[in-house]
This record gives C-alpha cells, structure tokens and sequence, in this order.
C-alpha cells in the first residue's frame, strides 16, 4: 500500500499542490495503520480447570463444543503447565514471566509487588489499550492501592479478590458493586463490552478475562440448555457441577469467538485460552494427583492458542509453562521493556513455527508459606458497606499486606516440595522437617509418575538435584528484592 502511494506521487508530478498534499495525508495514514496491525490480544485463564476436562483431550462425558473447534483451528499444547498448582501464583507468574516466589506471591492470597514488571504495564507502554476482568486474587481490588489492576497496567478493570459464581461482589476501576448473575457470563460480558467500545478508538485491545469457573462450589449452570441445573448428574462422578461450569465456560468461550467475528477482529487477534492449575477430578488430571500438587495432575492444563492469520492448527508435544507468556507476548507486540527483571519464561515463537522442539528446564516449587483466605463476598461487601456508612476501612492491613517488606531468605532452607522438569525427565525434592528425599520419573514412559527411577539413575538425580537447588537460591534471592535493586525498580 505504501509503495503504491509513493508511486503515484513520482509520476503525476502535474498534480496540483493540493493533490500531491492529499496523497502525501494518505501515506501518512497508511503508514500509521500499518504500523498499528499488531494483533488485539484475548487472554481467558479458567479457575481449575484440568487438562482431560474437555472434550478435545478425550474426556467421556464434558460438552466442550467451542473449546474443541478452538482446538481444531488453533495450536494446542498439549504439555502446558500451570507455574504453579494453586490460582494466585500461577496468576502472578503470567503477569510477569517469573516464578512466583520471585513475585512475593507464594501461595494462594499474597500480593504480587508493585516494583514487578507486568504484561499489561508493556503492552499499556507499547500503545495498547488493556483490561482486566474476572478474578484478580494477585492484590487489592481497593481504589486507593497501588496492587490492584490499575496499578498493575490496566486501564479499565472489573474484577473480584477470590469470587466464586453468582451475584457477585467486585470492583470497577475501585468502584465496588453487587452484580447480578454467573460470575463467569459476567466476567465475559465486560470483556466483549471492553473490545466493543475500544474496536475503532486507533490502538491495539489487550483483555484479560480470569473466570471464577469450575472452582467450588460450582452453582453456576450452562445458558440455553433444558434441565440445565441437572446436567451431567446422571454421569458417573462426583463433582456433575464442575463438569456444568466447564460447559457453561465454554459457552462463553463461544461467544467470544462470535464477538471477534462481529467486530470484524477475528483474523488479527491472538486468543489464548489455558487455566491457572490442574483440575479437581484425579481421574482426568491428565496425571498423577490433581490441584494443590507438582506432580503432573496438579500442573497440567489444557492450552490452545488461535491466530488465524499468523498461527496454523498444530499440537505441540513440547513441554511450557504459564511463565512463557509474558515474554511470548511482550515479542509479539513488539514492547520495549527497560529494567526487566530475571525472567524464568521464554518466548515461544520458534516452538510455535516449529524450529524448535526444545524448551529449557522448568522450576516447581510449592508448600514452602500458606496461602491467606480472601474473599470478595465477605472483603468487599465490608469495604462497600463500610463507604456507604462513612465509615473507616475495615481492612487497612490488605491494601499493602507485605509487599514492601524484603526478608533476607536462608538460602539454605529449600523446604516444601520443588520439581524440575527436564524433559522427558522430572525430578522432586521433596523436604520436610529438614528431611530431604528425591523422586525421578520419566514422563514419555511413565506419565502418571510411578515408577521411582532415582536410585537406578542416581549420577542424573545428583545432577538435576543440584541444578534445583541452585535454581530454588536464586528464587529466595529474587524474593528477597535483589532482583529489583539490579533492575532499579525498588520504589
């Protein structure tokens, strides 16, 4: 188009002065849209949602239709890991490319610090226009504190602290509300309003959609569907309202791909869909255990990732992990990011082409600090309340909780239980009470991880336990703040 336009000035030279300054006025616009055809990026991260719940990974009953056409279209990830096997983390982790630990969000209910680099503060600095909505569970949702969504990057937000179905509680740009309805199907109506109103305003659209779904208790029921709040109880399982909320987020994943097709953004728009932990049913985890864990049930996730115009229908058998986001991301729109600090992603694009089948080790670590209750229901109903009273804040202390505080770690206490995948091998250091033992399996033969091969491996145990252990220290160190003072972004 450009080159085109350059022509045309070269030879009508008669043209008027007028003319020629139109013409020119249109080559600056075409250079400007071109420049703007970065992809719109949709994320959706579920809430527990297993790698064998949907119908495309083979499960016998779950009603997935739109996740399995996702999955025909897309690039399907067959070995994506939660970074961690609990949703805060591993939420932490996508917005920064780091481990969580690194991030002072250890567990579920801590903090992600302010002084962190985030995926939506580059793609905000970079041009695009950035939302969040759904779950946030990585801060507060209080108008006031700087770890709330704003704070982190985004320009518009409604979000809940820890929000579960229906009727419920949440913040909109710290504005709090009761909003009638699924959680979910709410979480998505923000979204598709956010990309309705942002289509034609000239920038690139970034969402972040974090469903509430199937988490417990699971009362919300599929839309449009007879005997809905009975579905799947005639199935052989325990959890038919888990197997409901599946299908009610599918659903929306359904009409987010109609949304995409109406504003005509479909083709240019990067959709990835994943979820922040292994699933509730150990049956179709996808592999030893399920959530709360680091053996396979409790990290491995469903993950597919759709561009039609860049990215052709592929699986990819290569392991990766919720931390390869941001810098996959970060490439992709092209960000400029100054004073990053250490990273544990990489960009995935050579996997994704197919140059490479190979991702470097991938560090697990959990069990080492407990996580804190947080719920939107009881924390910003008080909040709400509290406003409308003229009241104080009944909840100075969450504002902030520790995310200033540096503690030195003992980088000699490696407790919990830590993995690493190095594949097709995984190791597990498992510590307590200052008892140390190690597991090794070899996932290609044994992907439910119960043939111990650590004593039979011992020189590869000793190897992979020391690059763990070196890896778990440069974890206490970054959660220490060292990894902000190399970068200058203490505050």
């Amino acid at each position: 188009m450009v080159a085109s336009f350059r022509l045309s000035i070269l030879t009508f030279e008669v043209w008027n002065m007028k003319t020629i300054v139109s013409v020119a006025v249109l080559l600056l616009i075409s250079s400007a849209c071109l420049a703007d055809e970065r992809p719109h990026i949709v994320i959706i991260m579920a809430d527990d949602h297993g790698y064998g719940d949907t119908g495309y990974t083979g499960h016998p009953f779950v009603q997935t239709p739109n996740l399995d056409a996702m999955a025909d279209r897309g690039v399907v990830f067959n070995r994506f890991y939660a970074s961690a096997p609990v949703c805060s983390p591993t939420r932490a982790s996508f917005m920064t490319g780091r481990h969580p630990f690194r991030t002072n969000v250890p567990n579920h209910g801590h903090y992600m610090r302010p002084a962190e680099k985030t995926i939506a503060e580059a793609l905000k600095s970079s041009g695009y226009v950035t939302g969040h909505f759904g779950k946030w569970h990585i801060g507060s949702v209080q108008p006031e504190s700087p770890t709330n969504p704003g704070g982190a990057g985004f320009d518009e937000w409604l979000s809940g602290l820890n929000f579960f179905d229906n009727d419920p509680y949440l913040s909109r740009n710290g504005k709090y509300e009761r909003i009638q309805g699924a959680g979910t199907v709410i979480s998505m109506d923000a979204t598709i309003d956010f990309l309705k109103r942002h289509r034609d305003g000239g920038q690139p659209m970034f969402t972040v959609t974090w469903f509430p779904s199937p988490h417990d208790p699971q009362e919300e029921i599929p839309e449009g569907v007879v005997n809905a709040g009975k579905l799947y109880d005639d199935q052989s399982t325990s959890k038919p309202g888990y197997y409901r909320e599946i299908t009610l987020l599918d659903q929306q994943i359904g009409r987010m791909q109609a949304a995409l097709k109406d504003l005509g953004i479909r083709k240019n728009t990067l959709f990835i869909y994943c979820s922040d932990n292994g699933g509730l049913v150990r049956e179709f985890s996808g592999g030893r255990d399920k959530k709360g864990s680091i053996y396979e049930g409790g990290l491995r996730v469903p993950a597919i990732f759709q561009w039609p115009e860049r990215y052709q229908a592929v699986e990819i058998e290569t392991p990766v992990f919720t931390s390869d986001l941001y810098p996959t991301l970060v490439a992709i729109a092209d960000a400029n990011v100054s004073l990053q600090p250490m990273l544990d992603g990489i960009d995935l694009a050579s996997i994704i082409d197919g140059t490479s089948k190979d991702h470097p080790p991938m560090g697990f670590w959990h069990g080492y600090q407990n996580g804190e209750s947080t719920w939107s229901d009881r924390i910003i109903k008080s909040l709400m309340e509290a406003k409308q009273a003229g009241k104080p804040n009944p909840f100075p202390r969450r504002l902030l909780k520790n995310v200033n505080e540096y503690p030195v770690r003992d980088q000699q206490d490696l407790h919990g239980h830590a993995a690493w995948n190095s594949w097709p091998w995984k190791l597990h250091r498992i510590e307590n009470n200052g008892k140390v033992k190690t597991e090794l399996y070899h996932l290609v033969d044994d992907p439910m991880e119960k043939n111990d091969l650590s004593l039979r491996e011992a020189e590869r145990t000793d190897a992979m336990l020391e690059k763990l252990e070196a890896w778990q220290r440069s974890v206490l160190n970054s959660w220490s703040g060292h990894d902000y003072q190399s970068a200058g972004r203490i505050p």
